[in-house]
């Protein structure tokens, strides 16, 4: 098992790493002393609101590529090919997890206390939580292309973890991709291989079990959204059979007509 020792509150790090050594772990990082505990949460707002503020670039540039034609999936890529001095962030369907939709808020309610006002994390904020309507849009937008209105359709949600490979739900934005296309009127249902049922959760409310990625599931429903894109996906699959495909992760990178960019 390998740990990275950290330490607060005027916790030497080097006697942490020893005591881990000591029980057998491989210790890869031993981080710096801080002078006192309020320090050490802080330090995951600065990186946390990084992270916020890199997406909601990403986002804003979508939508912009977007309008132009452009795959911004590709220019991405393209521009992470700088060896230095960029950190490449590619848009998905929202926030989610424990981390980036939460922590730099913190930082924001805490700054009020001082007077102060996080703008440009607020503004952040905004953007990337209106990343499910936008997810939505492109829904609607591929069903009228086949004649049809979201209401009374068939919508199968392809992953509702936060993230790839992991069954983590927090804040996961597939869930509120799923509300709103019932909200709509839709028919939804969702496949993921890491949540075989929908658990219980605070906000959010489903009777729902993990749909089978069979040929006769794909055939069976009028539009797909590929909102988390687990490696355990067939992507083939999913691209010959499916009506229409909402691809909000940048998986097809080749245009086809059956295919909406999200």
């Amino acid at each position: 098992m390998r740990v990275v020792a950290a330490m607060s509150g005027g916790v030497d790090s080097s006697v942490v790493a020893a005591l881990l050594v000591e029980q057998g772990h491989d210790v890869i990082g031993v981080h710096m002393k801080l002078h006192d505990a309020p320090t050490h949460p802080s330090t995951a707002d600065p990186r946390m609101a990084k992270r916020c503020c890199g997406l909601d670039d990403a986002l804003d540039a979508r939508q912009v590529a977007d309008r132009m034609g452009i795959d911004i999936f590709e220019v991405v890529d393209a521009a992470a090919t700088k060896p230095f001095g960029f950190t490449p962030y590619y848009p998905g369907p929202g926030l989610g997890g424990h981390c980036i939709p939460i922590d730099p808020f913190y930082l924001t309610w805490k700054a009020r206390e001082y007077g102060l006002h996080t703008r440009f994390i607020e503004l952040s904020g905004e953007v990337n939580q209106a990343m499910p309507e936008y997810v939505l849009s492109k829904l609607m937008d591929g069903l009228n292309v086949r004649g049809k209105p979201l209401n009374g359709s068939k919508v199968l949600v392809l992953g509702i973890a936060y993230k790839k490979n992991v069954d983590d739900m927090r804040e996961s934005p597939s869930v509120e991709i799923m509300e709103l296309i019932e909200a709509k009127g839709g028919i939804v249902g969702y496949s993921d291989p890491h949540v075989p049922v929908f658990p219980k959760m605070r906000e959010h409310h489903f009777d729902l079990s993990s749909e089978p990625l069979t040929v006769e599931t794909l055939q069976a429903y009028d539009a797909v959204i590929l909102a988390t894109d687990h490696d355990k996906f067939d992507y083939e699959l999913i691209r010959t059979h499916a009506k229409v495909i909402v691809d909000s992760r940048g998986k097809y990178r080749t245009p086809e007509a059956h295919i909406i960019k999200a």
